[in-house]
């Protein structure tokens, strides 16, 4: 019980609110459209409590990010979507789990639960959108092969979410706002996954929860990085790894 009072008011209000609404609107869709995969349920509710983690800059958040692409790459293979099980499976999974070690590893101020800020300078930009066009051009080539639903829209998907993943590997604010974006693509193709079958009103709910929750990490993140930014100032020289 004490740790349950330690973790809530870990959060502020707003985050409680923001979780406790996304949850609540993940299961009346679930009830109301699905009410039978209950690995669809599980998967949406590891994802949205992950995301508030994530905001915090918390690396739980990253742990339970690794276990969501498990669940969403079984989901994807189910609707024959096989470029977002690829994706989810082989790059935003492995992806999550080096971003886990990075943060580890860069904690704030000493602080496990606080992952320390890194900002990108104009040269690892560059060579981001130059691995992202490259890794996208790739993709695109795979899942044609696969005979990949709703092509394009899945291959969009594929260089947004290595975007999101590459920028939270490097802790840069913009991953989140990268997630946004991936939010949205994934939106607009579980829309037409639901024209065939409606169970999957759900997962459209899920990814515009998850849509709400990454556009707050962003917030929270130029918030977090603004403050360690004003504390550094009187830290100067601090490396990190």
């Amino acid at each position: 019980m004490q740790k349950l009072r330690q973790l809530i008011r870990y959060f502020s209000g707003t985050e409680i609110l923001l979780w406790c609404s996304s949850a609540a609107l993940i299961v009346v869709s679930f009830l109301l459209f699905d009410r039978e995969n209950y690995l669809t349920l599980t998967a949406s509710l590891i994802g949205v409590t992950s995301l508030i983690f994530n905001a915090k800059g918390n690396p739980f958040g990253q742990l339970l990010m690794v276990i969501f692409s498990l669940l969403y790459g079984i989901i994807s293979f189910g609707f024959s979507y096989y470029g977002e099980m690829i994706t989810y499976l082989g790059m935003t999974m492995p992806m999550a789990l080096f971003a886990l070690i990075s943060w580890l590893r860069n904690p704030y101020n000493g602080n496990r639960a606080e992952v320390s800020v890194n900002r990108i300078g104009r040269s690892e930009s560059i060579f981001m959108v130059f691995l992202t066009v490259v890794v996208t051009i790739i993709f695109y080539f795979i899942l044609k092969s696969f005979e990949t639903a709703n092509l394009l829209l899945s291959t969009l998907s594929v260089t947004t979410s290595f975007a999101a993943v590459y920028l939270t590997f490097r802790r840069c604010a913009l991953f989140a706002a990268a997630y946004a974006m991936n939010d949205i693509v994934l939106i607009v193709l579980w829309i037409l996954a639901s024209l065939t079958d409606i169970r999957y009103i759900s997962v459209i709910v899920c990814f515009c929860a998850f849509l709400v929750n990454d556009l707050y990490g962003f917030v929270s993140w130029r918030k977090m990085e603004k403050r360690q930014a004003a504390h550094r100032i009187n830290e100067p020289g601090k490396l990190e790894k």
